[in-house]
């Protein structure tokens, strides 16, 4: 049985390969695996090493600064206190019913409640502007080239400095900026607005602006993975579009209005910046109140304060992940 009959032919380009036999023992496969572990190593190494150094390092360093005190002298004592955060809840007066303080909210929570209700905004805001955007460019434009190129079209304003989106606001929305000059010249107005610049308005608009790309990106790629296969199958069992949208492309995009809405809110919740230079400082947010007390040398309350953020925006993503499985998206 084992030897070849007589008119075994090889074939035209000979006999099939003999496959190579397994080792004897696991030594070489072991010394791959060694070799390939030491490898990995050395490339993870230095992202690791980088994380350490500007992210594990910091982080620590605030978390201790924010049990630290401050003495007479406005130097920085490593003395173990709850006085940062006992002050960033506290309002002497609260429960006092002569105080004109009474159940009256810290100055530190209600900056906390003026970002978020400012995140809020400006996130339903971006969803409602991206999400019928990145709709078109996914489910309209059929052409892969059109959908790229109206895609970079989107993307091309990220590409500019920050500063410079930000600053170019100030001469559209100013009482002598194109704004109200247009509005004078129709004979709309009958003196330049006010609430155009250094406002609320203003400030959601500039932030809209700046961060609406972050949200048109991840829901672009949601839509686009959706099967035209599935919508087809639909559409043949008679499925009106609002069906179709509402049952199949609406969730299946969910994890990229998620994603999107992540970045808006870590974003936002830390913005400083943008209230200074549009909004006019009128509007008290946690990261301007971070940035004025490092410039006294307040690091201690600075660093309560912020941690405090970073437990309300670690909040926020908790909750957008329990609403939307984004894994789906992964």
């Amino acid at each position: 049985m084992d030897r070849p009959s007589p008119n075994f032919h090889p074939g035209l380009i000979g006999s099939a390969p003999q496959a190579p036999a397994p080792p004897k023992t696991g030594v070489g496969i072991i010394k791959r695996r060694r070799g390939t572990g030491v490898y990995v190593t050395w490339l993870v190494a230095p992202s690791t090493i980088w994380l350490i150094l500007f992210l594990i390092v910091p982080l620590l360093s605030i978390i201790v600064f924010s049990f630290w005190q401050i003495n007479d002298q406005n130097v920085m004592v490593p003395n173990f206190t709850l006085v940062n955060y006992a002050e960033y809840f506290h309002t002497e007066g609260f429960f006092d019913p002569s105080s004109d303080k009474f159940l009256t909210l810290s100055s530190n929570i209600l900056t906390l409640w003026t970002t978020l209700r400012l995140t809020m905004e400006v996130m339903v805001i971006c969803l409602l502007l991206a999400y019928p955007i990145a709709y078109f460019l996914a489910m309209q434009v059929k052409a892969f080239k059109w959908q790229l190129a109206l895609f970079l079209m989107c993307m091309v304003p990220f590409w500019t400095s920050y500063l410079i989106r930000t600053v170019a606001w100030v001469p559209m929305l100013g009482r002598r900026g194109l704004v109200n000059k247009f509005l004078l010249w129709i004979g709309i107005v009958e003196k330049p607005l006010g609430f155009l610049l250094y406002s609320e308005f203003s400030l959601t608009l500039a932030l809209v602006q700046l961060y609406v790309v972050l949200c048109i990106g991840p829901i672009f790629f949601s839509l686009a993975k959706i099967d035209n296969s599935i919508l087809e199958a639909a559409r043949d069992m008679g499925a009106k579009p609002y069906q179709i949208f509402r049952e199949i492309i609406l969730p299946l995009s969910l994890p990229g209005v998620a994603i999107g809405m992540i970045f808006i809110w870590v974003m936002i919740m830390g913005e400083f910046a943008t209230a200074g230079l549009v909004g006019g400082g009128k509007m008290a947010l946690v990261g301007n109140s971070i940035i004025d007390l490092m410039g006294t040398g307040q690091y201690p309350p600075a660093s309560s304060i912020a941690l405090m953020l970073m437990l309300t925006m670690m909040i926020g993503v908790f909750i957008i992940l329990k609403l939307v499985d984004i894994r789906k998206q992964l």
